[in-house]
């Protein structure tokens, strides 16, 4: 290996083939990012020298690494590109194109100058080879060809390849060059002279080459392309295509035949939480964990692949890329078929649709876990298993459960269920999910979700989408797919946007009149229940949605008449005598029992929590988890406890509201501020007539949740050796 400080001149002078590996990924640079960048350092250089005579100002363009071929018996040298080709390539398009501007002015000599940095001389050329010192022999190699041998003036839009990068990129300076060459005091010879020299021999970069028998891999590991760092795709093709060659495989061959990610679907965009990353590198990374069951961060993703390579696998690399080619495959195939939204999908197609509304990847490794090459599992066990997986989650999710733990369940599930018979891993599986009893963890069971969803304001606690979801899973029971004692009806219902259509309007007041406060109260309080919630296809015209329930033109005839959905024929068979909360009450329970049929848990299972106190604190306990606990009763008169506003009293109505000098307010908070004219804490502006503070009866509360706690510890705490001390 030898190391230089050497320009554009020291690297392009000497005949050679410059040559981009085909499993290098293409062309990415882009005028903001980079192109722009570039040519400022480069028109500052040149306009120093302009400004300073015999100026020796420099750029640093950063670092390449080459790796010299095996030697031909005849022609030039050739080297291989091991990092660097996005910056070579654009130094390439720079000199070619401002060669170009310099002829086209008459600058001839200056133009030669560069053309000698970009291009072979004629003896040195055989066939019909192109001149080219740099040669692509990835997808960019027609339009980089093209531009580069294209001969001025230039009609950019006449090129075959002028939506590509390449091109882009050669216009773009071919632009900046002329104009710049017209701008300033001096003339345009003098300016041609400084920019040339600049371009020659005033931009510095690190070449590390490497001899054909070196090791590139470790090099190229550190080393990221200017403002476009190399994602873990990207190291992993190159660490892939590396071992290949070690192993004396042809990797043009290999490349072309088996390398799967070179597609639209796998260069896309897409978000991990926080972050984007390309869905191939995601993929890998997902894969990665389906094979070692451990989680694996983005960032660890190239360094745990290539241990996992080089220290677990026991097969060679390109038995290994059969594997993950096969795996991507499929994974591309399931996610393209959750995708279509009146495909009557599969099991697992159906879950990946699901999880995919729910922002949510981490299933995606026990999905290629249980359908990897050589898998002992049948389908009916892979769609049991993915069931349970999906309950545990979207129970979670109804009670709005943090979910940032769930990535090191999924890969500890992959640990522990590997190598099950397939007899036996839905047990196993199930098993391993009902023992989570943590809140971060745990699966809930049917009373928790029945007890919250009962008076949970449903359509505020959920984005449009999963209330979607959940909703289309309602029509599913109604048509037969959540239980086996159902018999199905047609397919599962389509998954487009149908539209969330609250039955009592939110607007209910001008056609939907009650007698009192309270009654306005508990209207409000049910009218954003899942109860009152229902799927339609297009949305209701505001006067019908908003109308009267009964009559010819009332809401109910037309969600009758013009929707096909069998939960809203069920809605129209127990409204004959109208639409109210009793009724709404009644239909969340139907519809609760609707979501734990679609994902049940098993039977007996409770959804054990040991560590509740995590769950409930000051920060997260509400007024209306005091009337949950029965410290608090509707219809209780809160005083004000401060001597400001001694005669302020309101009454408690459902779900934590208060009644104040006859207006509803949400929460007792609401009522203080109107009080005070300003926010204050409200657990110490109201008490109980007669009685505590809200603050006191919070403790209490907290303090019930933390001696449950300590009772369930003390309970399954093992007993004490007989020899302690």
């Amino acid at each position: 290996m030898r190391t230089d400080v050497t320009t554009p001149q020291g690297i392009f002078v000497m005949p050679q083939h410059l040559t981009v590996p085909i499993y290098q990924r293409p062309y990415v640079w882009t005028e903001d990012e980079q192109w722009g960048p570039l040519w400022a350092d480069i028109r500052r250089v040149a306009e120093h020298r302009l400004g300073s005579a015999g100026s020796m100002a420099t750029h640093f363009l950063g670092a390449v690494v080459t790796q010299q071929a095996e030697a031909a018996p005849v022609g030039v040298q050739e080297f291989q590109i091991v990092d660097g080709q996005q910056r070579l390539t654009t130094l390439q398009l720079v000199l070619d194109a401002t060669a170009a501007v310099f002829k086209g002015r008459g600058f001839d000599a200056l133009g030669g100058q560069l053309e000698m940095l970009t291009h072979n001389s004629d003896v040195y050329v055989s066939g019909d080879e192109p001149g080219l010192k740099l040669r692509h022999t990835n997808r960019d190699r027609a339009a980089f060809d093209e531009v580069m041998q294209a001969a001025p003036p230039f009609d950019y839009s006449a090129l075959k390849g002028r939506e590509s990068l390449l091109i882009k990129a050669h216009e773009y300076f071919f632009g900046r060059v002329g104009q710049w060459l017209d701008q300033g005091l001096e003339s345009a010879a003098v300016r041609a002279d400084a920019l040339s020299v600049a371009l020659q021999s005033a931009l510095q970069l690190v070449v590390i080459r490497l001899e054909a028998s070196e090791d590139s891999q470790e090099i190229f590991e550190t080393l990221n392309a200017r403002g476009t760092p190399l994602t873990a795709a990207d190291l992993i093709k190159n660490f892939v295509f590396q071992r290949l060659r070690l192993e004396g495989q042809d990797q043009a061959k290999v490349y072309q035949e088996a390398w799967p990610f070179e597609t639209r679907f796998w260069e896309e965009e897409v978000s991990v939480g926080r972050y984007s990353t390309t869905r191939s590198a995601l993929f890998l990374s997902q894969w990665l964990v389906s094979r070692v069951g451990q989680e694996v961060s983005p960032r660890s993703t190239f360094t745990r692949f290539k241990f996992y390579v080089e220290h677990e696998s026991r097969t060679s690399m390109v038995e290994l890329l059969e594997v993950i080619t096969e795996q991507a495959d499929f994974y591309r195939e399931v996610t393209e078929r959750s995708w279509d939204k009146h495909a009557d999908l599969d099991r697992l197609a159906l879950h990946v649709y699901r999880m995919s509304v729910t922002q949510s990847e981490i299933t995606k490794p026990v999905l290629l876990w249980l359908t990897e090459p050589g898998s002992p599992y049948s389908e009916a066990t892979v769609g049991r298993v993915i069931a349970s997986v999906e309950s545990w989650i979207f129970r979670r999710r109804l009670l709005r459960l943090q979910s940032s733990d769930q990535g090191r369940i999924a890969a500890l599930l992959i640990e522990t269920a590997r190598g099950k018979s397939d007899v036996d891993l839905v047990g196993a599986v199930e098993q391993f999910l009902a023992s989570q009893q943590f809140a971060s963890t745990y699966w809930p069971g049917d009373e928790e979700i029945e007890t919250t969803l009962a008076t949970e304001a449903f359509y505020r606690r959920f984005s449009q989408p999963m209330q979607r979801v959940f909703l289309q899973a309602v029509e599913d029971w109604f048509r037969g797919y959540a239980t086996p004692r159902r018999s199905k009806t047609g397919v599962r219902v389509h998954r487009d946007k149908q539209q969330v259509e609250h039955i009592l309007p939110r607007s209910w007041k001008a056609n939907w009149p009650v007698d009192d406060l309270a009654a306005q109260a508990d209207r409000d309080d049910h009218v954003n229940r899942l109860g009152n919630l229902t799927l339609i296809t297009a949305s209701l015209n505001a006067s019908v949605s908003n109308g009267a329930w009964l009559g010819d033109k009332g809401k109910r005839a037309a969600l009758n008449k013009h929707d096909t959905f069998l939960m809203n024929r069920r809605v129209h068979e127990i409204s004959a005598e109208g639409w109210n909360e009793e009724l709404i009450d009644a239909r969340t329970i139907e519809l609760t029992r609707a979501l734990l049929d679609t994902w049940p848990v098993p039977a007996g299972h409770e959804g054990k929590v040991i560590d509740r106190k995590s769950r409930l604190t000051k920060a997260t306990v509400g007024y209306a988890d005091l009337i949950s606990a029965g410290l608090l009763d509707v219809g209780t008169t809160l005083v004000c406890a401060d001597q400001r506003w001694p005669d302020a009293r309101c009454e408690v109505l459902p779900a934590g509201q208060v009644l104040y000098e006859g207006e509803a307010f949400s929460t007792p908070a609401a009522a203080a501020r109107r009080i005070r004219g300003g926010s204050g804490n409200a657990w110490w502006f109201w008490r109980v007539e007669g009685g505590p503070l809200l603050n006191t009866l919070r403790d209490r509360l907290l303090d019930g949740a933390a001696a449950e706690d300590s009772d369930v510890a003390e309970a399954e705490a093992p007993a004490p050796d007989d020899d302690a001390d």
